[in-house]
């Protein structure tokens, strides 16, 4: 019997209207401050230890996490609202948005009591990020062909192995490493487990991967035999394919899947003649508009999904698939349509634009390729 994909249409109400205004005065205060200058892919790409402690001091780091573990025990709405107004705004999120997008809700669900109270305080403070440990060289999109290997010792486990693309491992104070604890690579998704591991640690090697713009925003994680103790297990042994999965929903709904180059699009829009001007012009940004609300609704409605705690894999999977192409055709039509140069380190368009072309290549492989995305809801969807 073939899936469905079970959306409702969503409205946020008063309460996150007001929401909604008190963030956006904060980030006008913020960059009247100077703090900040709009950045496309920012939360990949722009960390700011200082404003993510700012924006923890205010709640809106952590917002669903129990107030048992330092969270504020507000909606998943709520915080899709602060989300999206921080990425449109193109804040610098990067630093603590992996801890608080996937990392929060894994050790809420799958972690030992000893380890909420230890890294989850922190992560709602803005003060404790964290990388994930998944993909592998020469492994492609194929996530369940692990072979970093954790080996059980007298001291807890020693771990073996290679992780790659491995966004914000050289600033992160803890990683998910994605290992196989049990059979060999043929398994396949069967003897998976996840281990938190602390960085930095003797025997770990961080190998920075930079971009095509010469920053360093990936790495390669390299573990010589490094012993991590007993409590480090994420989890149950053997359940840690189950456990990413999870996470993934997580990782591909968010608005952060389509709102990369919304910067661009705004600051692009704004320089449009108001009044009967390029008709191209006007058109081209009134189909992106209503494919980014479109989209919008997509991603909101599986956050509401999320919060009632139904599964959204096949759902996630079309957010971050459409939402991604979205991002690249932003690009694509400004870059047509417009006689800004991109030029780097330039203010304004020119400088969102130069950002964008350089991480649009980025946008369709991180966090699964879209050819794998496409897979993914086909088979749930039972198509053959």
């Amino acid at each position: 019997m073939s899936a469905t994909i079970h959306l409702s249409p969503y409205q946020l109400g008063p309460a996150a209207r007001e929401l909604r205004k008190e963030v956006r005065g904060f980030l006008d205060s913020e960059r009247e401050a100077g703090t900040f200058t709009p950045r496309c892919d920012a939360w990949m790409s722009a960390p700011d230890p200082a404003f993510s402690r700012r924006l923890g001091a205010r709640g809106w780091i952590g917002m669903t996490l129990p107030t048992a573990y330092g969270g504020h025990g507000r909606s998943a709405l709520d915080r899709f609202v602060v989300t999206e107004e921080l990425l449109a705004a193109g804040a610098p999120v990067a630093a603590h948005w992996i801890a608080d997008r996937q990392m929060a809700p894994s050790l809420l669900r799958h972690g030992t009591e000893a380890q909420r109270h230890r890294y989850l305080p922190a992560i709602a403070r803005g003060e404790c990020y964290f990388a994930i440990g998944m993909s592998e060289p020469d492994a492609g999109s194929d996530l369940a062909s692990v072979r970093t290997r954790a080996r059980k010792v007298p001291d807890g486990w020693e771990v073996s192995g290679t992780k790659v693309w491995t966004t914000g491992a050289h600033y992160a104070h803890a990683m998910v490493v994605l290992v196989r604890t049990d059979g060999s690579p043929d398994d396949r998704r069967s003897g998976l487990s996840q281990f938190v591991v602390d960085l930095p640690a003797p025997g770990i090697e961080i190998r920075p991967i930079l971009t095509i713009d010469g920053e360093h925003h990936f790495n390669e994680v390299v573990f010589d035999s490094v012993v991590v103790p007993e409590d480090s297990l994420l989890g149950e042994r053997g359940a840690g394919w189950g456990q990413v999965t999870a996470e993934l929903a997580h990782e591909r709904s968010g608005p952060e899947r389509l709102m990369s180059t919304v910067p661009l699009l705004r600051a692009w829009a704004e320089q449009l003649p108001y009044g009967p001007g390029d008709a191209v012009a006007d058109r081209a940004l009134g189909r992106l508009t209503a494919r980014a609300w479109t989209l919008r609704q997509l991603s909101l409605s599986v956050a509401a999904a999320l919060a009632e705690g139904r599964s959204t894999e096949i759902a996630a999977a079309l957010v971050k698939d459409l939402g991604s192409r979205f991002e690249g055709d932003v690009v694509e039509t400004v870059r047509q349509l417009t006689d800004a140069e991109p030029r780097r380190g330039a203010d304004g368009l020119e400088g969102l634009l130069a950002e964008a072309v350089l991480h649009s290549p980025a946008f369709t492989l991180r966090g699964g390729t879209n050819e794998i995305l496409r897979s993914v809801v086909a088979r749930g969807l039972g198509v053959r």
